[in-house]
C-alpha cells in the first residue's frame, strides 16, 4: 500500500468502501437543496450554496451588451484571436435593434404595405382581390418569426467563433471585473479590457406614465392586441412615424403632435417638407409646434393635454393608443460605473476620446451610451473600431459617412451635410436633384414620388451630402455612403455606369445635374 505524506497511511483497497458514502452524501445534499424553500430560509441557503457562484477569468475582452454593437464587437474580437465574453441581460442577443426595433418594426412596415398594395395598388394594376382582411395574430406571429430567427442566428455566430455568452445583468465591481446577476446565479467575469455597449431606453415626458398598454413606446407599439380606431404619435421622428405609418395602413386614425417645425429631425429641410406632405397625402394628421403637457386614462380612451406653442391655444384630445416617442436615453444608471472610475455627462453618455476609449485606458464605450446618432449600424462599425483599436490601434469611424434612413413609403435616407448646415459653415456648394417621376423603372413600377439630391463642393465638385425621398431610398444610398466614405466628386458618380431600367439611375442623374445637366430630365 502506499499513503498520503505526513498522514496516517491506508490502503488503497478501501477506497470503494470510502467512496460510497461520499457520493450518498452528495445526492443528500442535492435532494435537500431542492427541498429548501427560499422563502423560509433565505439566509441558510444563500450562505449554504454561496460557493456555487461561477468564475470566469483571464479573458482578453469583456463586453457588456449583446445588441448590435456588442455582438458585433464580440465576433470580430473573437476573430481576432481575444478570448471574448459577451454579457446580456434580455435573454436573447441582438439588443432593442433585434428584439423590440430595427427588425420587429420592419417586418410589421413590410406586411402592412403589402396589405396596403393589395387593397389599392393591385386593382389599378390588373389584380382583382376580394374580401382582403387583416389577421393581426398571425401578422404578429410572421414579425416574431423573423425576431426569433435573427436573435437565434446571432447567439450561432457566438457558438462558431468562440465568444463566451453569460445571460444576466453585468455591472462593475472593479475596473476590471464585471458582476453579472443572471438566471441561475452570481457569476463575476475579469478581463484586460472591456468595452460597454448597453445600449439605450425610450424616454418619457412629465405626467405621461407608460403602461405599455394604452400609453405605449415603440415596444408596446409592436404587441398592440387591436387595430386601434385612434392612435396619437408623441414625436415627429424616425421611430414615431415608422410606427404611425403601420398602424395607419391597418386602418387606424394617426394623429402626430411634434415639438418642432419640422418631422424628422436631422433630415434635410426640403426633403422634410416633402415627407410630411406625402405622409398627410396617405392620411397622418400634423400638429407642429405643439406639446403635450398631460395625459390621463379614462374608459373612453387616453385624453391628452395639448397646447400650440405659436398661438399659446390649449386643447383635449382622445386616443385609443398614445405612442410616446421623443427620443432614448443611454442606459449607463445601473452599470456601477464608480466602481470601474469611468466618467459619465449630465445625460448619462459614458464620455470617450477619439479612439473611443473612457477615461480608464482598458475601458471602452460604443453605441448608444457614447454622444451621437443612435443608429444600430454606427454602433457595429464603433463595435469593430473599439475591438481594432485594442488590438493594433488602428480602428476608425468616419462619422460623415453614417446613414440614416426612414423605413416609410416612401422611405427616406440621408448621408453627410444638409443644405442648412453647409450654410451654417459658410461653405459654397452646387446642388443636383434628379425626380423620380423621370426616372425609368420607377414609371413601369408606378411608384414615382420623391427625388435624389446631391450636395457638392462648389470648387471641387466633391460630394458632401446626399438626401433622398423615394421607392427604395434606404438601399440606393449606399452608393453615396461609399461615395463620401473615399472622397468622390459627383462627376466620379455620374460616369459611373448604372444598369438600365433602374432606380440607381436617379441616383447617378442627380449626380450629373451637380455638376452638369442631367439626361432624362
Amino acid at each position: 500500500s502506499t499513503g498520503v505524506s505526513g498522514l496516517t497511511k491506508f490502503p488503497i483497497s478501501s477506497l470503494p468502501f470510502l467512496i460510497k458514502p461520499l457520493v450518498h452524501l452528495i445526492m443528500f445534499i442535492s435532494r435537500f437543496q431542492r427541498r429548501i424553500s427560499h422563502k423560509n430560509f433565505p439566509t441558510f441557503r444563500t450562505r449554504f450554496f454561496a460557493s456555487q457562484a461561477k468564475q470566469i477569468k483571464d479573458q482578453d475582452l469583456i463586453i457588456i451588451g449583446g445588441g448590435p454593437g456588442g455582438y458585433v464587437a464580440a465576433i470580430k474580437a473573437a476573430q481576432l484571436g481575444l478570448k471574448t465574453t459577451c454579457i446580456e441581460k434580455r435573454g436573447s442577443l441582438g439588443g432593442t435593434c433585434l428584439n423590440v426595433g430595427c427588425i420587429p418594426s420592419k417586418a410589421l412596415l413590410h406586411i402592412s404595405h403589402l396589405y396596403e398594395q393589395t387593397k389599392h395598388y393591385m386593382p389599378s394594376h390588373g389584380i382583382k382581390v376580394e374580401g382582403v382582411s387583416v389577421d393581426l395574430p398571425t401578422m404578429m406571429k410572421a414579425k416574431q418569426k423573423a425576431v426569433t430567427g435573427l436573435t437565434s442566428g446571432v447567439e450561432y455566430l457566438f457558438k462558431k467563433n468562440g465568444v463566451t455568452y453569460v445571460k444576466g445583468h453585468g455591472s462593475f465591481s472593479d475596473p476590471n471585473t464585471i458582476l453579472v446577476d443572471g438566471p441561475d446565479g452570481q457569476t463575476t467575469v475579469s478581463a484586460k479590457n472591456i468595452i460597454i455597449a448597453t445600449g439605450s431606453d425610450a424616454l418619457s415626458l412629465p405626467g405621461i406614465e407608460i403602461d405599455e398598454d394604452k400609453i405605449v413606446t415603440s415596444t408596446g407599439a409592436l404587441e398592440l392586441k387591436e387595430i386601434p380606431k385612434t392612435m396619437t404619435l408623441i414625436g415627429g421622428g424616425v421611430i414615431g412615424l415608422e410606427m404611425g405609418s403601420v398602424w395607419n395602413r391597418l386602418g387606424t386614425q394617426v394623429t402626430v403632435v411634434e415639438f418642432l417645425d419640422a418631422i424628422a429631425a436631422g433630415a434635410d429641410a426640403e426633403v422634410a417638407k416633402t415627407f410630411k406632405k406625402i405622409l398627410e397625402k396617405q392620411g397622418l394628421i400634423f400638429k407642429m409646434r405643439s406639446k403635450v403637457t398631460g395625459a390621463k386614462k379614462t374608459s373612453g380612451g387616453v385624453v391628452l393635454d395639448i397646447e400650440d406653442m405659436v398661438n399659446n391655444k390649449k386643447e383635449q384630445m382622445t386616443s385609443d393608443v398614445v405612442l410616446v416617442a421623443v427620443g432614448r436615453r443611454p442606459y449607463t444608471d445601473k452599470l456601477n460605473l464608480e466602481a470601474a472610475g469611468v466618467k459619465s455627462d449630465n445625460k448619462g453618455r459614458v464620455i470617450i476620446d477619439s479612439h473611443l476609449r473612457t477615461n480608464v485606458p482598458h475601458i471602452y464605450a460604443i453605441g448608444d451610451v457614447i454622444a451621437g446618432p443612435m443608429l444600430a449600424h454606427k454602433a457595429e462599425e464603433e463595435g469593430i473600431a473599439a475591438v481594432e483599436n485594442i488590438v493594433s490601434g488602428a480602428g476608425h469611424v468616419n462619422y460623415n459617412a453614417i446613414p440614416s434612413v426612414v423605413y416609410t413609403h416612401p422611405e427616406v435616407a440621408w448621408v453627410g451635410e444638409t443644405e442648412e448646415q453647409l450654410k451654417a459653415r459658410g461653405v459654397q456648394y452646387s446642388v443636383g436633384k434628379f425626380p423620380f417621376q423621370a426616372n425609368s423603372r420607377a414609371r413601369t413600377n408606378d411608384d414615382v414620388e420623391g427625388f435624389v439630391k446631391f450636395l457638392a463642393d462648389k470648387e471641387t465638385d466633391r460630394v458632401l451630402g446626399v438626401h433622398m425621398i423615394g421607392p427604395n431610398a434606404g438601399e440606393l444610398i449606399a452608393e453615396a455612403v461609399l461615395g463620401i466614405e473615399y472622397g468622390a466628386s459627383c462627376e466620379d458618380i455620374a460616369r459611373t455606369c448604372h444598369a438600365h431600367p433602374t432606380l440607381s439611375e436617379a441616383v447617378k442623374e442627380a449626380a450629373m445635374s451637380a455638376y452638369s445637366k442631367p439626361i432624362h430630365f
